[in-house]
């Protein structure tokens, strides 16, 4: 089974595009993140008609998430347990879908990007992540979950683990993505019997998104911040893990690229 991971920055936009890339790549599963639209403004019949069902979760033109599969779709959740909201009188965002495709349970996770380390955003993404490593726990613990479950994390975490997962760590220094508490909350998952499966193939400086501004593609200027965790059981699945870089190019483009696993039978 081949799954895919891509925040697509507005689906409606890029939805022929993705369809391209299903079709080129043989990709079984696409998570998508920042799909930007309301459930009913999906453009679900596009990938229906290549053969695809969807799962989708969207509110308005902010955030939203999205699983796309050939391979069945089943146990749709649109949130985990305990996860939080944000605001004075916190409201849940399209954050956090989950379907079991293929035997699978792909969670697709756009994690709160922090803002500034003084805005409460901030706050909300490390509760957001402690949440969710949480039940992640539990999902594979003996006595509240089952260790042989084959459960993905996959999609925009927007924390950079390594001082190499940015083309200039001196650049964000005193800014989110890098700083101690957020790279400890991603730790943690691993701390927690899951493994970070796209480092593990693909090691070394790799960066998964570029900002629209300062020429920062052609600079090569990025980021490495779209990661898979994976649970024991389906990270001895996995033989390859490739970054799309060509997505990055040619007409309107998301600011990230495609990250595809490739799962043994």
């Amino acid at each position: 089974m081949r799954l895919a991971t891509w925040n697509i920055n507005s689906i409606r936009a890029r939805a022929d595009r993705a369809v391209a890339f299903l079709e080129r790549t043989g990709t079984d599963v696409l998570a998508l993140q920042e799909t930007k639209c309301k459930d009913e403004q999906f453009p679900r019949e596009v990938f229906e008609a290549a053969g695809y069902e969807v799962a989708t979760l969207g509110f308005s033109q902010w955030n939203g998430v999205a699983i796309i599969s050939r391979v069945g779709i089943e146990d749709v959740e649109t949130s985990f347990a305990g996860q939080p909201g944000f605001g004075v009188e916190p409201v849940s965002e399209a954050r956090a879908l989950g379907a079991t495709c293929g035997g699978v349970k792909v969670w697709s996770l756009y994690v709160p990007n922090g803002r500034e380390i003084d805005d409460p955003h901030y706050t909300y993404k490390l509760e957001w992540l402690e949440a969710l490593r949480t039940q992640a726990a539990s999902w594979i613990a003996p006595g509240t979950g089952d260790p042989d479950a084959q459960i993905a994390l996959v999609g925009d975490w927007n924390i950079a683990p390594l001082d190499e997962d940015v083309w200039d760590i001196e650049v964000f220094a005193g800014r989110t993505h890098v700083t101690p508490a957020e790279r400890a909350a991603f730790t943690a998952f691993a701390e927690s019997g899951y493994s970070e499966v796209s480092r593990v193939h693909l090691p070394g400086r790799t960066f998964t998104y570029w900002d629209y501004q300062q020429l920062r593609f052609p600079r090569n200027e990025g980021m490495r911040i779209d990661f898979t965790y994976a649970s024991p059981a389906l990270a001895a699945r996995v033989t390859d893990v490739t970054v799309e870089r060509n997505e990055r190019k040619g007409k309107a483009p998301s600011d990230h690229v495609p990250v595809v696993l490739d799962l043994a039978d």
